[in-house]
């Protein structure tokens, strides 16, 4: 019988595929409980920032800003006014549309969120140096933008 702590990994295991997912399922984990202790999830975390970033907005520049689809948008954005970390008012250049706009509560929210993503990030990548932390990110974004460029199409990360 083999005995586990001797098993060889397989090749695929060394892969940077491999590697990348499954450091990516640790990291959506991570991001997610994070979010979920702050009763929120990551279109919440999205859209205030962009909110505070853009300031107020119409759902479809919102949603262009965002990354989150219109499909979404809605859902996030009630979700958030029924908390009162968003406020609808009517567009005054045309009254068929809304202005969304981030609230103190909403600036508030936005601030825990913002903690707990510091803290997933820390705990993501405790075993790396500040140096080592820069070089990753660096690489990362090299790797999505050289991709995203040659799709044309931005993936959706932080549901």
């Amino acid at each position: 019988m083999e005995n586990p702590s001797e098993k060889t990994p397989a090749k695929w295991e060394s892969l940077p595929s491999w590697l990348l997912t499954q450091t990516a399922n640790h990291a959506h984990r991570l991001v997610t409980d994070g979010f979920s202790s702050a009763c929120a999830r990551g279109y919440h975390y999205r859209l205030l920032a962009t909110l505070e970033e853009s300031g107020p907005a119409s759902q479809a520049a919102l949603g262009r800003r965002s990354g989150i689809h219109v499909s979404d948008m809605v859902a996030t954005i009630n979700e958030l006014a029924d908390r009162k970390l968003v406020e609808r008012a009517p567009d005054l250049s045309d009254r068929r549309r809304n202005v969304i706009s981030l609230t103190a509560p909403g600036k508030r929210q936005l601030r825990r969120l913002e903690k707990q993503l510091a803290e997933c990030q820390d705990e993501l990548l405790a075993p790396l140096s500040p140096d080592e932390r820069q070089q990753l990110t660096g690489l990362l974004s090299k790797l999505l933008d050289h991709h995203n460029r040659r799709t044309g199409t931005p993936e959706e990360p932080w549901r």
